[in-house]
């Protein structure tokens, strides 16, 4: 379950107990501090992350929208105050909502479940960002090459080297096919021939004893024939 860190900004104490009491009504919601004025939060805010800003507009010594124009990392803020003609700055300030008291329980919970499903979405964002899968490989005496292997489509076997051809280029590598076959994900690749590994998701052709990938044939193997059509139609099929 998602917790967001909290904090109310609020001169009157009155409004700030109920924001209070809203915010523990929530258990995604965590209060970590409740400020009489901006200029201790903003001191605050200097050492300390959160999530979700309650912020007043009309208090002393540094107004609500003077101080959401200084933060320089801004968390979702809701605005709460008791004037609603100061919405169309709050939203130019990047403020996510606008709330005017007195603010009914109702109105505080769909602000706050539209912010709940933002910082969801973000974090679906955030963990399909899996870093590319890689491989190393020694393509001289002291330089290592780097290849994401999504963008391998062949390796042929060149007797005791092989090429790697990739979707930029193409590398010739003092390996095995065998050994380098053996590295790579079977999911993702398959012999197809003593001198062929190929990328499943290249192939663009399945014709008699061949594949076809980029318009460049590639012959199956006849010990490798059957094995190589059933993998490839399972992988179409998933």
């Amino acid at each position: 379950m998602i917790k967001m860190k909290v904090i109310i900004i609020d001169d009157e104490p009155l409004a700030g107990n109920v924001l209070k009491n809203y915010v523990a009504k929530i258990d995604s919601l965590e209060l970590v501090a409740t400020f009489l004025n901006a200029i201790d939060a903003s001191t605050y805010l200097q050492n300390n992350d959160v999530d979700i800003i309650f912020l007043d507009i009309d208090m002393p010594l540094l107004d609500g929208l003077s101080f959401l124009q200084s933060l320089q990392v801004i968390p979702f803020v809701v605005i709460t105050t008791a004037h609603d003609e100061y919405a169309l700055k709050s939203f130019d300030l990047q403020a996510i909502d606008y709330l005017v008291k007195p603010i009914p329980f109702p109105r505080f919970l769909k602000s706050v479940t539209r912010i709940l499903g933002l910082k969801q979405a973000a974090v679906n964002t955030k963990s399909k960002r899996v870093e590319k899968a890689k491989i190393f490989v020694k393509v001289d005496k002291k330089r290592l090459q780097k290849i994401y292997l999504d963008e391998i489509i062949v390796v042929e076997s060149l007797k005791d080297y092989i090429r790697i051809v990739t979707t930029s280029a193409k590398f010739i590598v003092h390996r095995t096919l065998s050994s380098f076959t053996d590295e790579l994900p079977s999911d993702k690749f398959l012999r197809i021939h003593r001198s062929y590994t190929i990328a499943l998701d290249k192939v663009d052709v399945v014709e008699g004893n061949s594949v076809e990938i980029n318009g460049i044939r590639y012959t199956i193997g006849r010990s490798y024939l059957t094995n190589t059509k059933q993998v490839i139609l399972n992988n179409t099929s998933n």
